[in-house]
């Protein structure tokens, strides 16, 4: 098995799950409920937008301003990063690094530019597309977050479709109806691709 090595250990492209898709389409609650049942671990991602209320700095994400974004991108220390919606989005290596330590599937959820900069670098990661059944249920959903103002929902669908045409490059392409039954895909996808330790393949 090839492995990376980095200041906190040995992180195996196997182990790494990439879950992405458009705003709205139910990423971070799949990812919860995985990690909640015991089946996955997320890698706490770097943003450089505020946090949400409710959002906790460390657990959510690595809230940082740009100038230290920028200065992790010319050091090296992330493994991937995009502008998305006006911010920086990237994984430290670190935070990678530290969730393979628990021995369970690492799952992270970031954008498509991400995901085919991970591939790249890893081609034995896999990359997860979640899909919403419908344009009309996403814009319904990102409507009803409360999050954003008409403009920025406009802004998210109009980004949701530059990201629906990356759906192909993926590994596999996941519609999220029911939630019950896309944690249930995935987490076959998990135990086809990186077996829990013991098994036998």
């Amino acid at each position: 098995m090839s492995e990376e090595r980095t200041a906190q250990g040995p992180i195996e492209p196997r182990q790494l799950f990439v879950l992405s898709g458009p705003s709205g389409v139910g990423k971070n609650t799949v990812a919860d409920q995985l990690c909640r049942r015991g089946l996955a671990v997320r890698a706490v991602t770097a943003t450089t937008r505020r946090p949400r209320p409710g959002e906790v700095n460390g657990r959510d994400y690595w809230f940082v301003s740009e100038e230290q974004f920028r200065d992790w991108m010319a050091s090296g220390r992330l493994v991937e990063h995009t502008r998305y919606v006006g911010h920086y989005y990237g994984t430290p290596t670190d935070s990678l690094d530290r969730a393979a330590q628990a021995g369970l599937p690492v799952i992270l959820t970031i954008d498509v530019d991400g995901g085919v900069q991970l591939k790249a670098r890893w081609p034995e990661a896999t990359l997860i597309f979640l899909e919403p059944p419908s344009q009309e249920e996403l814009v319904r959903r990102l409507s009803g977050r409360g999050r954003d103002d008409e403009a920025n929902v406009q802004r998210r669908v109009t980004r949701a479709h530059e990201e629906m045409a990356y759906a192909e490059r993926y590994d596999f392409r996941v519609v999220n109806a029911e939630l019950d039954d896309a944690v249930a895909q995935i987490e076959q996808i998990m135990a086809r691709r990186c077996p829990p330790r013991g098994a036998r393949t």
